[in-house]
This record gives C-alpha cells, sequence and structure tokens, in this order.
C-alpha cells in the first residue's frame, strides 16, 4: 500500500516547484490558481508587509527569501507547490491509498483527498499563517528540539520546568527527536531540565512562533468557524490525521482534526506507525524537502521512501508505486 506525505512549514525554498510548473501544465495551472486565491486575501487588511500585489507564484519562484519567511506567505506557498507534484503524480496514475501531512501538510493531504477545494486551502492557510503569528507577539515564545530523549523525559521536563507558564511537547516527530513550544522562558528552563534528566542535546527552532501549544488557542478560536464554513466533500481515500493519528475517513472529523491541531502536538511518529499498521509500505513525500522520508526511515525502518517534487524523480516515483500496486 502507498501513502503520500506532505510537508510542513521549514520545507520551503526559494525557486521551489519551476521546474515542475516548465515541464507540466498541470503544475503551471495550480501556481496560476494559488496566484487568485493568495490575490483574494491580500487584498484584506492586514496582508504582510510588502507583499500586496505580488503575485505568490513570483514570491515562490523567484523571491525575495525574506518575503517567503513570513509565515503567511510561507504556508500556502508549502501547500501550493505540494499540490502542484501531487497533481502532476495523479496525471500519470499514481494514487495513494493513505494520505498524511506534517501540521501544516495536512491541508495539502486533505486537498489531495478532495475534502477541500485548492483555492480554499491556500487562501485559508495564508489566513491561518497570520492568526498564528499574531497570537503570541514576536520574541515571547520560542520552540525548541530536544534531540535523545523519549517523551515521557520530555513531558517531564515541561511539567518541570514550567513555573506557572506554557511549555509542552509539540512535535513529536519519531524516536529522540521531540520539539517543545510554550512561552520564551519556559522553553529555555524545560530544554535545561530535560538534559539534567538525560537528553543528549537541545537545539533552538527558527520560528517566528510557538507553534501547537496553548498560547496558539487565539488563532484555533479564529480558524474554527472559517474551516467550518469550507464547502466539504468526503475524501477519496483516508488522512491520517495529526491529532489523534485516526484515519479521517468523512469531511466532518478531516475538517475537526484541522481545527485542533492549531494548539495541539503534532504526533507524527504515531501517524506513520498507524499507516504502517494500516498496511503500508511504500511513502512519497511530495512537495519541496526531504524531512518526512528522514523521519520514516527511522520509524518505519523496512518501508521504501521515495520524494516527488522535480521532474527528474518522476520515473522512480512511477516504477516504485506501480510495483507496490500490484503486491
Amino acid at each position: 500500500m502507498i501513502a503520500f506525505l506532505f510537508p510542513g512549514q521549514g520545507a520551503q525554498k526559494v525557486g521551489m516547484g519551476r521546474d515542475l510548473a516548465d515541464a507540466y501544465p498541470v503544475a503551471r495551472q495550480t501556481f496560476e490558481e494559488a496566484d487568485t486565491a493568495f490575490a483574494s486575501v491580500g487584498q484584506a487588511q492586514g496582508a504582510a508587509a510588502g507583499s500586496a500585489g505580488l503575485r505568490l507564484s513570483e514570491l515562490i519562484f523567484n523571491g525575495p527569501e525574506d518575503q517567503l519567511q513570513l509565515t503567511e506567505i510561507t504556508q500556502p506557498a508549502i501547500v501550493t507547490m505540494s499540490v502542484a507534484a501531487y497533481r502532476v503524480l495523479s496525471e500519470h496514475g499514481i494514487a495513494p491509498d493513505f494520505v498524511a501531512g506534517h501540521s501544516l501538510g495536512e491541508y495539502s493531504a486533505n486537498v489531495a483527498a478532495g475534502t477541500i477545494a485548492f483555492g480554499d486551502a491556500v487562501a485559508t492557510v495564508r489566513r491561518r499563517g497570520r492568526y498564528m503569528q499574531e497570537a503570541v507577539p514576536v520574541g515571547t515564545g520560542a520552540m525548541m528540539a530536544i534531540l535523545g530523549a523519549d517523551l515521557a523525559l520530555v513531558r517531564q521536563a515541561c511539567a518541570d520546568a514550567a513555573g506557572g507558564e506554557v511549555v509542552s511537547p509539540a512535535n513529536i516527530n519519531g524516536p529522540g527527536q521531540i520539539a517543545i513550544a510554550g512561552t520564551t522562558a519556559a522553553v529555555e528552563r524545560a530544554a535545561a531540565r530535560a538534559k539534567e534528566l538525560g537528553a543528549k542535546r537541545a537545539v533552538p527552532l527558527a520560528v517566528s512562533a510557538p507553534f501547537h501549544c496553548a498560547l496558539m488557542a487565539p488563532a484555533e478560536a479564529r480558524l474554527a468557524p472559517e474551516l467550518r464554513a469550507l464547502a466539504t466533500q468526503a475524501p477519496r481515500m483516508p488522512i491520517v490525521a495529526n491529532v489523534d493519528a485516526e484515519p479521517k475517513r468523512d469531511a466532518s472529523s478531516a475538517i475537526e482534526a484541522l481545527v485542533a491541531q492549531v494548539s495541539a502536538p503534532v504526533r507524527w511518529e504515531d501517524v506513520i506507525l498507524r499507516l504502517a499498521s494500516e498496511g503500508v509500505t511504500t511513502y512519497v513525500e511530495v512537495g519541496p524537502g526531504t524531512v518526512l522520508g528522514g523521519l520514516v526511515k527511522k520509524i518505519h525502518k523496512d518501508a521504501s521512501i521515495l520524494h516527488f517534487g522535480s521532474p527528474d524523480e518522476l520515473g522512480a516515483v512511477v516504477a516504485a508505486c506501480s510495483i507496490s500496486a500490484e503486491k
């Protein structure tokens, strides 16, 4: 069985997807669709400084990088690149049995499954990025990767160090790789405590806000009614959700998972374990970057892992998925 995995924030890179747009009309059309949806939100008050009037595809292909790194631009950019790649695979007859996405990537997964329309996803994640950024003043929140520690140790470190402030596991990415999020001081205390308890290292993450923790509750409250108002359809294949690692087989459950994930931890290790338990043996990371494939290698060691984000990767994916589908 085949699962498509879609990356989250951090996978962005100036120039991503340009070769897909050059090579495949369906990819080029995807970027054009995204430009329209992105602009519809940009016309509203509060668009990122300097982004008004710029096409999303122009920012993706040519930068400048500091604009692409803005959360409300990064999020629709990654979804656009991921969906463009997905549509190319779909045109070549490659269909997954399951889909999943890391944080933001769960929106790409829902587009691939047909739960929500692509244009709606682009507009929604632009607002999602803005709401998440505005939930916590810059500098007052932080995230840090705790390496070489299990979840129980990280939870204990957070509990010991909280001191009445917010700090908790945010991304449970795999064995020995857990990110924490919260107020800056509490995150620093928890990282120090984790090392006292036996963690190998604590590495600050270059993020603009403390994602997937209780500090994101205001963003969740703003986003929830917008998500619930979207036109939806029953997904064509199950979406294994970040929030509980359960396959969502109806639109309502898929949308509620997107609402909850704003302030809940990303249970990525459990997502991959669930996919493996469902019989998935081949994973295709669809979109920019190769981070998710690296995480899968640590969780599902005997799986076949491929990436698709450029034309030169298509042959290997088509061949591997054809073999997997025949088994």
